[in-house]
């Protein structure tokens, strides 16, 4: 059922293979997060430089940011109740704050809601959740992943690694299509760069407040320079 515990749940591990499932329609394919400027500046152009590229993303944008984030917004909707909003509310604005350009903003605001209304044709929410859910002007991404994962009792440690490797899983492909680089190098960078995320996602649920960061300036000037490139396959 929904809202089983996490511990003991024998479902638990279908749940979290169906969350990161690249089948998921949330729309994940259709941006690069900054990545297909890269390409175009040469910044990213090969194996090598793809891998370079993913890894810092990862682990100083999403690991520093998206990660914790997704933490307290899990531990939020836990232990949310309709007299209480617990903070999932601030954690998700306090997100999407941090969007710097208009299409990093409309990619986790169009990714949320369609994550959200995933779950609601699942009749996975009690009415009370899901008017709430639906009661917010715009939920993040990864918001609305952690809520996902805590309804389906998915632990913690699992929800927020599955996140991470849907994350890698979608940048990667974004370089096979756009760099481009042959299935073989996708999956070499794949097998190497998700030994990473366990680490990352033990740090991240850790990480105090004053440690999150977005600081990432070289990215936000690619997707600013993104919006206006000529010639794109990727809405970010």
């Amino acid at each position: 059922m929904y809202g089983e515990q996490s511990e003991g749940n024998p479902l638990a591990l279908m749940r979290l293979l169906q969350l990161a499932s690249p089948s998921l329609p949330v729309g994940a394919y259709s941006y690069s997060q900054g990545l297909e400027a890269a390409i175009a500046a040469r910044l990213v152009h090969n194996e090598a430089t793809s891998r370079i590229w993913i890894k810092a993303a990862l682990r100083h944008a999403v690991a520093q940011l998206e990660a914790p984030i997704f933490v307290r917004a899990y531990g939020a909707w836990q232990a949310w109740t309709a007299q209480n909003d617990s903070g999932f509310s601030d954690w998700n604005d306090w997100f999407l704050a941090t969007r710097d350009t208009a299409e990093f903003r409309a990619e986790t605001v169009q990714m949320g809601y369609s994550l959200l209304r995933w779950m609601r044709d699942l009749a996975m929410l009690e009415e009370s959740r899901q008017n709430y859910l639906f009661g917010l002007s715009e939920v993040a991404a990864p918001c609305a992943f952690a809520a996902a994962s805590a309804t389906l009792s998915v632990p913690l440690s699992l929800a927020l690694e599955a996140y991470l490797f849907s994350w890698l899983e979608n940048q990667i492909l974004a370089a096979v299509k756009a760099v481009p680089l042959g299935q073989a190098a996708g999956q070499r960078l794949l097998l190497a760069l998700s030994e990473d995320i366990p680490a990352l996602a033990a740090r991240a649920i850790n990480l105090p407040d004053a440690a999150m960061s977005n600081w990432t300036p070289g990215l936000t000037q690619l997707s600013i320079a993104h919006e206006t490139q000529y010639s794109r396959i990727f809405r970010s």
